[in-house]
């Protein structure tokens, strides 16, 4: 069973990527998901805000004090020279690439043009493969519309577009009022890839401590099928690859985001829980359902079962919805 395939151009060994996630910060457990046979890895993210507060913090430090005793300039070396900032970063990112042959993708976190154009920069010289923007943000302005928070992220696309020659995909949250034609203005716009979805982590209340609490919760199968439906429905339409994440935890789930018509499928919350050996049980079993079925090799599969397959995409989306509502026993 072949399951090669491409993302962005990359030539990938099999789907199965290493999503953005705290496995990815030691250079360990790039290798060991490499040789337990991921096709690809995503570096954990690198927070734009996070970024800048190192920057200044350093600076403050640096500089207190030297406008009192002109020899207080001497005391230390340039800021340049201390690792702050995407420094430490880009240093990951040179030895995962040292570490392993499969592709390395840079994952970065943040909100404004011009930061994400500068570390975009750096993060191409550093090695990176490729560079996943994950544009988190939650308008909660009533006064703001659909189509600013829209232009956010076609701005910040084309913005690093313009700045870097590797691929760029896009990581969306499926919070669009209209997603379909989303998806296809970012396509334009030369996105690469669209990686579906990202889970907003919400927060819970501690009734014992009166207070607002950050609560994560890891993903599970069910979390497959938002990500199913909607690469079911872009496939065959858009000139971007199409990456699946969230509620990756077993073979049978890949093989389901593959008929539909993922590129790869991306998986953290079960090698949180798993641990990374059980990149190599989802690789072998999503192997096995594929060959069963008769597929030689991930082409053939891919897409098997989109929407585009149907004659009549919205009379079969509006009747297995009746069909839904109406199974209930």
């Amino acid at each position: 069973m072949d399951l090669s395939t491409k993302y962005m151009g990359l030539e990938l060994s099999c789907p199965l990527v290493a999503s953005a996630g705290p496995l990815s910060k030691k250079i360990e457990n790039i290798k060991a998901l490499a040789d337990a046979g991921a096709g690809a890895v995503v570096m954990h993210s690198i927070f734009e805000e996070q970024l800048e507060q190192e920057a200044l913090a350093l600076n403050y430090y640096l500089e207190r004090g030297t406008e009192q005793f002109a020899e207080a300039l001497t005391y230390y070396p340039p800021m340049e020279s201390f690792k702050v900032g995407p420094q430490l970063y880009l240093e990951n990112i040179e030895q995962a690439k040292a570490a392993c042959k499969i592709p390395v993708i840079a994952s970065l976190n943040g909100i404004s043009t011009g930061g994400w154009t500068n570390f975009a920069k750096d993060i191409e010289s550093a090695g990176a493969d490729a560079i996943e923007l994950n544009v988190y943000m939650i308008p909660t302005n009533p006064a703001i519309n659909s189509s600013v928070i829209e232009k956010v992220f076609l701005d910040i696309l084309e913005t690093v577009k313009a700045s870097v020659r590797v691929p760029v995909a896009v990581k969306l949250s499926p919070f669009f009022s209209a997603f379909a034609n989303m998806a296809k203005r970012l396509d334009q716009s030369r996105a690469d890839a669209l990686v579906l979805f990202n889970r907003f982590y919400q927060p819970d209340i501690d009734l014992a401590e009166m207070d607002v609490r950050p609560r994560l919760v890891l993903s599970n199968s069910e979390d497959i099928r938002l990500p199913l439906r909607w690469i079911a429905i872009l496939y065959g339409k858009l000139r971007s690859s199409l990456a699946a994440s969230s509620g990756v935890h077993t073979g049978a789930d890949a093989a389901k985001l593959i008929l539909a018509g993922a590129d790869v499928v991306m998986m953290t919350s079960a090698l949180l829980k798993n641990g990374i050996a059980h990149m190599a049980k989802v690789r072998q079993d999503l192997t096995d359902i594929l060959a069963q079925r008769g597929y030689e090799n991930l082409h053939e599969a891919r897409g098997a079962l989109s929407q585009k397959r149907v004659a009549e995409p919205a009379v079969f989306e509006r009747a297995n919805y009746m069909k839904t509502l109406e199974s209930w026993k």
